[in-house]
């Protein structure tokens, strides 16, 4: 044995003895045997050097037969039965075995960690030190996966440092040439709500002679499209297109285009550019599109119209990208107060209201008690289509609706003649919990009310007490002004191709990990962002036969995976897209008038999501203009439901006289 006997002749001691004995009288030492008793184990160990490929490893290794019997057992064997089991075990061909897997597998490390230069023995010196009853082919196993694992370090670094020479954040703004190469002016038209900053900046893109506007929202790309329609250049009357993901009305010689933020041309250059609603810049998941079209639009002149919170943030950008900047502070043109006390009670709603609730559900909920009290109401919240909301918008323009009850999606590109804004509350579902409102999103609601030219004062107030109060408070906080730096920058297809073409890497997972985690960001002030959304579906679509610029396109189709039918759907397009196979719509109109206004409403946005599909892949998604077509249809579907239920409602009040008088406010 590999130890020494105890000085006392205890039972122990004998069979120490009768062990050494049998390791001389077998002779294993000269064939480089050890018989060892250890991990509750009797083995047996061969020693050894590997001379290969320029490098001399010694080893110490348990063949795969070499483990005898557990020491209790070994025990119990005679003197006879032990010498028979070693001599059984201990050859000159199991030693040889074992030393040809030794080559073999001293040679396959050298080949592995020299591909990636890093020094074989860091991890062969180990087979001389390690004190272990295991059998070599185990050992082999965990240094193999020491070697991978270093590789995947050495490999993670290397991609690493290559992704960071191949992308700058700094030089982001460089990246859109045609804007990089002009000498733009930036004019900033910040102020509240309802102080004409977007009218007088919509005023000078209509007599430029060409122009482009850039919506937030579909429904401000087409409001302001059909405004510019109906404007007159030397005599004629202007030529404009609308562009955003789902729909595209392109006009032959067209001067002005008004589209969404993300559909940004920054390949055409033109006299003026207006980009709407600067403050989002600062928006966690859209806020990049905002930075590429300050960084991108391809104007002489730029307007950045929105929040005075925005100013220092486009001062930072002014500065950086070299642009003359011209401020404009623009004050409300009707005063906004808060009323004396809380509504309180359904009766004391009035014409001319807007009541604002934070989901569909409570939206339906509100609108159906205030119609059982005899006033029509008219319905605004995000899951409607931008033609669904404009009609609903529409009946309270005309008078139809004496009532909006709306989400904050009210906040932003609908001008309505609101009198007063009434908060059912002031808290809102963040995507994980409930959490109050920011001040900006409450002054951005409250400031709807009182519209100019309609109302000398626009009223806010809570239903109840404490949403009064508080919203009485936020109307009264500082708002934080948007960063100055940490400007978001998504990647572009181009992005995630250059990191491809460095690291050799197809995931679509892992280039937007590289994208976010590796890309050289010198100073902070341009910051590379993805959505979790977006990170979401990549892994999804990494387990898809698709080329990375098709899982790309798929990560950002506009559609909800929250909802089983449209993430169904969005499935069945990318395996479709994965196998090659068209993907035609097939007309089903009529089963519209067996749904539910929730599942039209889903059913409207799964035919604007392929419409967005076909804009981009014609060849597998052609029926575009099937889609728009039955978009269209779905929307008219849903308005006829929400008027049939408000006509419901009032028809079961039996006519009842209206509360609040027969005028607004």
């Amino acid at each position: 044995m590999k130890t020494s006997a105890p000085s006392s002749a205890s039972p122990d001691a004998r069979e120490e003895g009768d062990d050494d004995s049998l390791v001389r009288e077998l002779g294993l030492e000269a064939r480089g045997a050890q018989l060892i008793k250890m991990e509750g184990r009797v083995f047996v160990r061969f020693t050894g050097v590997v001379e290969t490929a320029g490098l001399s490893v010694p080893y110490q290794l348990v063949p795969s037969q070499g483990v005898l019997a557990k020491p209790s057992k070994w025990r119990k064997m005679d003197r006879d039965a032990r010498r028979a089991l070693l001599t059984e075990r201990v050859t000159d061909a199991a030693a040889q075995a074992l030393h040809r897997s030794a080559v073999d597998f001293v040679e396959e490390i050298f080949e592995a960690a020299d591909d990636v230069g890093l020094d074989a023995l860091t991890f062969l010196n180990v087979l001389d030190e390690l004190e272990t009853s295991e059998p070599a082919e185990y050992v082999f196993e965990r240094i193999r996966q020491r070697l991978t694992h270093a590789v995947e370090r050495e490999q993670e670094e290397r991609h690493a440092a290559r992704t960071k020479e191949s992308i700058n954040l700094a030089e982001y703004p460089a990246s859109f040439e045609v804007a990089s190469r002009m000498r733009r002016r930036f004019i900033a038209l910040l102020g509240p709500t309802n102080s004409g900053k977007t009218h007088k900046a919509m005023e000078a893109l209509a007599k430029a002679k060409s122009g482009v506007y850039l919506a937030p929202l579909r429904l401000l790309a087409l409001e302001n499209y059909e405004r510019l329609l109906n404007v007159e250049h030397e005599g004629e009357d202007l030529k404009v297109s609308l562009i955003t993901g789902e729909e595209r009305r392109v006009v032959e010689g067209a001067t002005h285009v008004a589209s969404t933020v993300e559909m940004l041309d920054a390949r055409t250059p033109v006299e003026v550019a207006v980009i709407d609603e600067i403050q989002m810049l600062a928006d966690r998941d859209r806020g990049a599109a905002w930075t590429a079209a300050v960084c991108g639009a391809p104007a002489n002149v730029v307007y950045l119209v929105g929040a005075p919170e925005a100013r220092r943030a486009i001062e930072a950008l002014a500065d950086r990208l070299e642009c003359e900047l011209e401020v404009h502070v623009l004050k409300r043109k009707a005063p906004l107060s808060m009323e004396p006390s809380a509504v309180r009670k359904l009766r004391n709603l009035q014409r001319g209201d807007a009541v604002i609730a934070f989901s569909r559900r409570e939206v339906l909920m509100w609108r159906d008690m205030i119609t059982d009290m005899g006033l029509s109401v008219a319905t605004v919240y995000g899951n409607l289509s931008p033609e669904v909301r404009r009609a609903q918008a529409e009946r309270f323009r005309d008078g139809t609706a004496d009532v909006v009850v709306g989400t904050d999606a009210l906040a932003m590109g609908l001008n309505l003649p609101i009198s007063r804004i009434v908060m059912t509350t002031t808290v809102k579902f963040n995507g994980v919990e409930e959490e109050e409102i920011p001040a900006a999103l409450a002054r951005q609601i409250a400031g709807r009310a009182g519209r100019y030219g309609v109302h000398e004062e626009g009223f806010v107030a809570g239903y109840d007490d404490e949403t009064h109060e508080v919203m009485r408070s936020l109307l009264k906080e500082k708002i934080p002004p948007v960063s100055t730096s940490g400007f978001s920058v998504a990647p572009s297809i181009e992005h995630l191709h250059r990191i491809a073409s460095v690291t050799g890497e197809t995931s679509l997972v892992k280039l937007l990990k590289r994208f976010v985690h590796n890309i050289d960001v010198p100073d902070g002030f341009f910051y590379p962002r993805i959505t979790e959304e977006q990170s979401e579906r990549a892994i999804w679509l990494d387990t898809l036969t698709l080329s990375l610029a098709e899982k790309f396109m798929l990560s950002l189709v506009p559609i909800s995976t929250k909802v089983p039918t449209l993430q169904g759907a969005w499935e069945h397009w990318s395996y479709s897209l994965a196998k090659k196979k068209v993907c035609k719509l097939q007309p089903h109109p009529n089963d519209l008038m067996f749904q539910s206004l929730q599942e039209v409403e889903d059913t409207c946005r799964m035919y604007s999501a392929y419409a967005w599909l076909s804009y981009r892949v014609p060849e597998y998604f052609p029926s575009i203009e099937l889609a728009q077509e039955l978009a269209r249809t779905a929307s008219e579907r849903v308005d006829s439901i929400l008027h049939a239920q408000n006509a419901a409602a009032r028809k079961k009040q039996g006519g009842a006289v209206k509360q609040g008088g027969g005028k607004r406010r």
